[in-house]
C-alpha cells in the first residue's frame, strides 16, 4: 500500500498580511520603514519553505533579522587614540550639534524671514557664527566640504587663467583624489614653480604675469617635509600683487597651544590672503562642510559663481556648524587637550573594572595621533587598557561596536577620542566579548 504523500510544506507557510499584522511587527514598520519589514518576512517565508523553520517562528526570525536602524552605518567607539579618524567620519559632534541637527532635521526657516514671511538670506546663522570666530574676515560663505572651497576659490579666480603653485605643495588628499586634477578639472591651469623642497619668492614672482588668476598656497597636512626645504609665507605672496587663496586644510581658526606648525584662518588673513579655504570636519570639531573665509568682494565673486549652487551643503549642516562655533568646545578640541593623568585615571578605572569581571587587562602607555590630514608629526601621549590580540576583530563586531588599535600583541584600548561618558560601554563590550572566545 503506497504511503500518503507528505504535506506540501508551502501549504503552511502563514500568509504576509497575517505576520504583518502582528503588533510588534506593526511597531518595527513604523521605526524601519514596511518595505524593510516585508522584505524580513519574505525571507523568513522562505525559510518555512526549505524546512529550515517552523510556521510558528516566522515573526520571531523577521524580528531576529531586522537591523537595529533603518541605515547600514553603525555607531562606533573610537578607541584608536586618533582623533580624527577618517574612516569613522571625523570629528564627532558635540552635543549642541547633534541637538541642532535633529532641530533641522524637521522644517526650519533655513531661507526664510519669519518676520515678513519672504524668502531670506540662505546661511545666515553660520555666516555670522564663521565671522564672530574670526574677525579677521569680512566675508564667510559655506560649501560642502573642504575640497569644494577650493575648487570654488581657484575655479571663480582663475578659469581659463594660471593658478601659480609650489611643486612641494602639489598634494594627493586621500582616496587617490590629486590637488592638480582637482583645479584643472574645472578650468585652470597650473603653473608649478619651485621644487619638492625648496621654493622661493623668486620662483614665484617669475611665474606671476597677466595671465596668472591666483597664487595659491596649499599646507600639506597629510604629510611633512624636513631637512633642507624652504617654502614661502603667505606675507611674501601677497606683494606679488595678484589673490592668494590658502588652502589650510585642517580648520583650525586661530593658533592652539599644541600645534605650531598647523596654519590658522586668522593669521593667514591678517597677512593678507584674498580667502582662506579649509574643512569644517577636522580641527574646528563640526559636520563635514567646507569654510571660506576673506575679503568681501572676493568671498562674494565666489558666492555668485554658478558652481556655487551646486556645492552649497544642506540645513542639517548649516545647524550643526553654527552650533559648533556657538557652542561649547566640541569633543575633537576635548580629546586634543586631554592630559596624560587624566587619560591613565580613566584607563585605570577601566582596568580594575575589567580585572573584577575576570578579565585580563592592564593600562600601558599609548601614543595617539590627531589624524583627519592634520598635524601628522604631533605625537600624542597618552595611555591605554591592553588587551589579548584578538580581541580586536571582537570588539568590532560588538553591538556597539568598538574600534581599538592592535600594537605589539595587545588589542589597545585608548581612551583618547573615546567620550569619557562611554568608558563603561567600552568595559561592558570587552566583558561581553569574552564569552565569543
Amino acid at each position: 500500500m503506497a504511503e500518503p504523500d507528505a504535506p506540501d510544506p508551502r501549504r503552511s507557510v502563514p500568509r504576509t498580511d497575517t505576520v504583518l499584522a502582528d503588533p510588534r511587527l506593526q511597531d518595527a514598520a513604523r521605526a524601519l520603514g514596511r518595505d524593510l519589514v516585508r522584505t524580513a518576512v519574505a525571507s523568513a517565508q522562505g525559510r518555512v519553505r526549505a524546512g529550515d523553520l517552523t510556521p510558528d517562528g516566522v515573526v520571531d526570525a523577521t524580528l531576529a533579522a531586522l537591523p537595529a536602524r533603518a541605515t547600514t552605518l553603525r555607531p562606533v567607539l573610537n578607541a584608536t587614540g586618533v582623533v580624527l579618524h577618517t574612516n569613522l567620519g571625523r570629528a564627532p559632534l558635540s552635543a549642541a550639534a547633534r541637538e541642532a541637527l535633529v532641530a533641522a532635521a524637521g522644517t526650519v526657516d533655513v531661507e526664510l524671514d519669519l518676520a515678513t514671511g519672504r524668502r531670506g538670506p540662505r546661511a545666515a546663522g553660520a555666516r555670522e557664527a564663521l565671522l564672530a570666530a574670526v574677525p579677521e574676515a569680512e566675508d564667510a560663505l559655506v560649501v560642502n566640504n573642504g575640497a569644494a572651497a577650493l575648487v570654488l576659490a581657484t575655479t571663480a579666480l582663475a578659469t581659463g587663467a594660471e593658478v601659480v603653485v609650489s611643486r612641494g605643495e602639489l598634494v594627493e588628499i586621500g582616496d587617490g583624489f590629486r590637488l592638480p586634477d582637482l583645479i584643472t578639472s574645472c578650468g585652470a591651469r597650473l603653473r608649478e614653480v619651485g621644487t619638492t623642497n625648496r621654493t622661493h619668492l623668486a620662483d614665484y614672482a617669475a611665474a606671476v604675469g597677466p595671465d596668472t588668476g591666483a597664487v595659491l598656497k596649499v599646507h600639506p597636512s597629510n604629510f611633512a617635509v624636513s631637512g633642507f626645504t624652504s617654502a614661502v609665507p603667505v606675507a611674501d605672496l601677497v606683494g606679488l600683487g595678484t589673490p592668494v587663496v590658502h588652502d589650510i586644510g585642517s580648520g583650525l581658526l586661530r593658533p592652539h597651544p599644541l600645534l605650531p606648525d598647523e596654519p590658522d584662518a586668522a593669521t593667514s588673513l591678517r597677512d593678507g590672503a584674498a580667502v582662506v579655504t579649509c574643512s569644517g570636519d577636522k580641527l574646528l570639531g563640526g559636520p563635514q562642510a567646507g569654510l571660506v573665509l576673506g575679503r568681501a568682494d572676493v568671498v562674494q565673486r565666489l558666492r555668485r559663481h554658478p558652481l556655487a549652487r551646486a556645492l552649497r551643503p544642506g540645513k542639517t549642516t548649516l545647524a550643526a556648524l553654527e552650533a559648533t562655533l556657538r557652542g561649547p568646545s566640541p569633543p575633537a578640541l576635548v580629546a586634543l587637550d586631554a592630559t596624560p593623568a587624566a587619560l591613565h585615571a580613566r584607563c585605570t578605572a577601566i582596568a580594575a573594572a575589567l580585572v573584577a569581571a575576570g578579565v585580563p587587562a592592564h593600562v600601558v602607555p599609548s601614543t595617539g595621533r590627531v589624524g583627519g590630514g592634520s598635524a601628522p608629526a604631533l605625537r600624542l601621549e597618552g595611555w591605554a587598557v591592553a588587551l589579548p590580540e584578538g580581541w580586536a576583530a571582537l570588539l568590532r563586531r560588538h553591538e556597539p561596536a568598538v574600534l581599538a588599535r592592535v600594537e605589539a600583541g595587545h588589542t589597545l584600548v585608548d581612551v583618547r577620542a573615546l567620550a569619557p561618558e562611554d568608558d563603561d560601554a567600552v568595559a561592558r563590550a570587552v566583558v561581553a566579548v569574552t564569552g565569543a572566545r
